[in-house]
């Protein structure tokens, strides 16, 4: 039987950036094991594609935390790897008056967060530099960014793979058993095993399957939240990414208005929570889409409306906000580090997640 250091199991950016950290000091053998033809088809592949700033996390939260230390991460990895992105900012609008008072909440936290590059702009220096947004007054977030996700992923996949990664693709794991050097991992594809000393859960939509896998015992559930997204076929009418208030009902961010790396408005996510994986977007929801863009951008086009994409994102089960879980099952599963809930600001934060994760591997090994 084949023996392995680490199995990472799911190729996604969140994958891709462990197994790169991992892969570093070429401590480790590894081996990335992927469902799909390919890496990064799932979430990672289906989102804004937004360089998150932490502005709306609590302050002692993963993700407040994760996001800030892989803001800064991203963007210099971003430069030295050549993989195309632009620091355009953001601005988060208060679209009526009532919604002022919620602004300046919300600026109040980004601040404890320690999020840098924020200002308040008045009604007339937004008519100056977004003539087209609707708004009272704005919040602007210039450490806000987007980037090319395809590419960020294709860097990490390469620069892994130089550095001895093992990937496996198009290969679905049937059972994981515990062993005492171990887990053993197996695949009815070529009736295939090998022994992992580790294991770490990186497989996103799946997480919940395979830490069931690990230890039946576990109590993490999720739910799949889909959100669709409509694109924008008339010349953009701004140059930021514009953002209502979130939805504090909720909880999430609302249908907001993004730029790609070609400058194609997109409007998106909404939000509906779902039982099957589909994604495709319903034509009904234009109006909605129009709606609500209009609330903060004049003059748009409803013709110009077409459906675009839609996106999964895995909730964690449990009432009001959700962190991420990073953590050992040293208990259980002892070697297992299983990673549950990795959503919005995955992205941005998925090499400090990979730096959190290669110190527990560390402290593992210790």
């Amino acid at each position: 039987m084949d023996k392995i250091d680490i199995a990472i199991v799911g190729a996604g950016v969140i994958g891709l950036a462990v197994a790169w950290e991992l892969s570093r000091n070429k401590r480790f053998s590894i081996i990335v094991i992927e469902k799909n033809l390919s890496f990064g088809k799932e979430t990672s592949s289906h989102n804004s594609e937004v360089i998150h700033a932490g502005i709306y996390y609590p302050f002692d939260s993963l993700k407040r935390k994760l996001c800030l230390e892989g803001s800064s991460l991203l963007y210099k990895f971003l430069r030295d790897n050549k993989v195309p992105f632009k620091k355009i900012g953001k601005l988060i609008v208060a679209s009526e008056e009532k919604e002022i008072p919620d602004l300046l909440t919300l600026k109040a936290r980004a601040e404890q967060n320690e999020v840098p590059e924020l200002k308040i702009v008045e009604k007339n220096e937004l008519k100056k530099i977004e003539p087209h947004v609707n708004a009272k007054l704005g919040l602007f977030s210039g450490n806000t960014g987007i980037l090319d996700t395809h590419t960020l992923m294709k860097r990490l996949f390469y620069l892994s793979k130089d550095a001895g990664v093992i990937f496996s693709f198009n290969t679905k794991i049937d059972f994981i058993e515990p062993s005492k050097c171990g887990f053993i991992i197996g695949s009815q594809k070529d009736d295939y095993r090998f022994l992992a000393k580790s294991i770490i859960n990186c497989s996103g939509l799946g997480s919940e399957e395979i830490i069931k896998k690990v230890n039946p015992e576990s109590n993490l559930r999720l739910k799949l939240c889909k959100g669709n997204y409509f694109s924008y076929l008339g010349k953009s009418p701004i140059n930021h990414l514009v953002y209502p208030l979130p939805d504090k009902k909720i909880g999430y961010l609302g249908v907001h208005a993004t730029l790609d790396m070609g400058n194609r408005l997109k409007f998106g996510p909404d939000a509906e929570f779902v039982d099957t994986i589909d994604l495709s977007v319903d034509e009904k929801k234009k109006s909605l889409f129009f709606d609500s863009a209009s609330r903060m951008i004049n003059n748009l086009d409803r013709n110009f409306f077409q459906p675009e994409m839609a996106g999964i994102r895995p909730k964690v089960v449990g009432n009001g906000f959700q962190d991420f879980v990073i953590q050992h099952q040293r208990l259980s599963s002892p070697g297992f580090i299983n990673l549950f809930g990795i959503e919005s600001p995955g992205l941005t934060s998925c090499l400090a997640i990979a730096k959190l994760v290669k110190k527990m591997v560390d402290e593992e090994v210790m």
